[in-house]
């Protein structure tokens, strides 16, 4: 299992940007394909993006497509999430996690039960 503590992030005003780290521990991180996860107040927890563990293949959900992007470095045990124009709704806690895979791709399935603390993004208008 992967164990992670997410940073980054912050207050922003409405066009603003960001910028997550998810950092994991764990020899096996490099095998996981990792994604990040947001959860709004009232909400239940949504998929962001995930990132293959090459990390060559990607997925976005569409509310954050050509705003959004993942990327990884396994020698740092390390995901980030790179925000760009920032929109109120993307407000929420955001959290990293292992990413279930099939044959198919990347999925939009978290992999452990266990969450980091998260890290709050608030976007004000």
């Amino acid at each position: 299992q992967v164990q992670v503590v997410e940073s980054g992030g912050g207050l922003v005003q409405a066009g603003g940007s960001l910028r997550l780290s998810c950092a994991a521990s764990g020899r096996t991180f490099s095998s996981y394909a990792m994604g990040w996860f947001r959860q709004a107040p009232g909400k239940e927890r949504e998929f962001v993006a995930a990132a293959h563990w090459s990390g060559t293949l990607k997925r976005y959900a569409d509310s954050v497509k050509g705003r959004f992007t993942i990327s990884r470095d396994n020698a740092k045990n390390t995901v980030y999430l790179q925000m760009n124009n920032l929109k109120p709704e993307d407000t929420a806690v955001y959290y990293c996690n292992a990413v279930e895979t099939t044959g198919w791709g990347l999925t939009t399935s978290y992999r452990f039960n266990s969450w980091g603390q998260g890290t709050q993004v608030t976007v004000s208008s």
